[in-house]
Formats: structure tokens, sequence, C-alpha cells
């Protein structure tokens, strides 16, 4: 039993924190610091899970969405150049689905899949299956139409297209927009679609996508790709 209290002696020595080993040590501050912000990371991530939206839950939570998220101004990415959008506030749930979609990284891997000369550039749609995945994830769901007749389909313009699905009422497609290319405007489409923005910058950039050679789908016969970032 003596040869245990040596042993015993040179174990608790070495646990002991030579005053090198504290001074590597981090203050309890910093400690405490880092603690809270990992904390506060974890706690933003349960608060920006969702379940998948549909027609019942969309509004509701683009409402509350709006208040949380302000931001109003975007750029489109594509390989011509960028195009900077202006998203209107007096839209609250287009312009919430909208910043949604990017904050979801939603576009990145989308495209310019449809362009009518002289008229518009559509984009948003992929037949990429993580873009599908995607859109399963986020939920299927519509956006009631808000247009006021004040609002016009200027040349820059930027809104939504309505649903394929049998939509006598024109309810938008969240995951798709349109950009008006045509001078002055296509104000044909007044009061039917909802104009939720503009472009500011870079409708040089719409010129040359509506330019781009394209099908008897009006699919363009080159990829047009995009990913949309939020301007600070």
């Amino acid at each position: 039993m003596k040869a245990v209290v040596p042993i015993l002696v040179l174990l608790l020595l070495s646990c002991e924190s030579s005053p090198s080993d504290k001074k590597s040590l981090p203050k309890k501050s910093l400690i405490t610091k880092t603690l809270k912000t990992l904390e506060k990371k974890e706690k933003q991530k349960k608060e920006e899970r969702f379940e998948p939206l549909n027609d019942k839950t969309a509004i509701p939570f683009f409402f509350e969405y709006a208040k949380k998220n302000p931001e109003k101004h975007v750029r489109i990415e594509t390989q011509f150049g960028n195009i900077d959008l202006e998203l209107d506030p007096k839209k609250p749930y287009h312009r919430a689905n909208f910043i949604f979609l990017i904050k979801n990284n939603y576009f990145d891997g989308t495209l310019f899949h449809r362009v009518v000369p002289g008229f518009i550039i559509q984009g948003g749609a992929s037949d990429n299956s993580k873009v599908m995945r995607k859109r399963r994830e986020l939920g299927r769901y519509l956006i009631p139409v808000d247009a006021k007749p004040s609002d016009r389909h200027h040349r820059g313009v930027i809104s939504m297209p309505s649903s394929e699905i049998d939509n006598p009422y024109k309810l938008a497609s969240p995951y798709e927009f349109f950009i008006v290319q045509q001078q002055p405007g296509a104000y044909h489409l007044d009061g039917n679609y909802t104009p939720f923005g503009k472009v500011i910058r870079g409708m040089d950039v719409v010129d040359k996508i509506n330019q781009v050679t394209t099908d008897k789908r009006e699919m363009p016969l080159i990829n047009v790709n995009m990913r949309i970032r939020i301007l600070q």
C-alpha cells in the first residue's frame, strides 16, 4: 500500500497546469463570449427552420418575414454582367418572398429560361434536380396578385408570372420572375401581374440577354445562368 502514495502524488502534480500553460489558456470572459455567440447562432438556425410553405401558411409567414427582413436591394449575377434591382416595400409579400428565396440560395443554379425578343426575360426555373429538391423543401404555394391601377409594367420593371396550373385568378408562381425589356413598357400586363421592383443598374445586360438566340419554345439555346445576392 505504501507504493500507492507516490503514484497518486505524481498524478496530482501532472494534472496541475504550469505557469506557462495558464498563460495559454483563454480567459473566462472570452470563453463566455464564445459560448454566447454559438448559442445565438444555434438560436438563429432554429428560428430559420420552418415547415414547407403551402397556400394556407405562405401569406402569414411572409407577413412576419417582411418585418424581420427589410432588404430591398439585390443583384442578379450572370455571364453577361450584373443587374441591380430595387424591390418595392409597398409589395410586402412579393418582396419578402423574393428575399426569402435569395437567402435560401434558391436561385443559384437557375436560369433565364424564357426570352421573348423585344418583350421580357424570364428566370427562376431549371431542370436541375437540386433546384427541384429545393422547391420541395421550401414549399408549394402561390402568391395573390397585388396590383393597383397605378402599377405599370414600365421597361425595367420586375414582376411575377402567373402559375401554369389551372389558375383563373392568375396567382403568381413564387419561384419565377420576369423583367420587362420592351420600350417604353408592356402595359397590356398591367392589373394581371404584380410589379414588385425595378432595375436601377444593368438594363444593358437585360438587353443583351433579350438578344440571345432561342428555340420555338422561347428557351435560349445557351444556358443563361444566374445567382442572386442581397446588396448591403
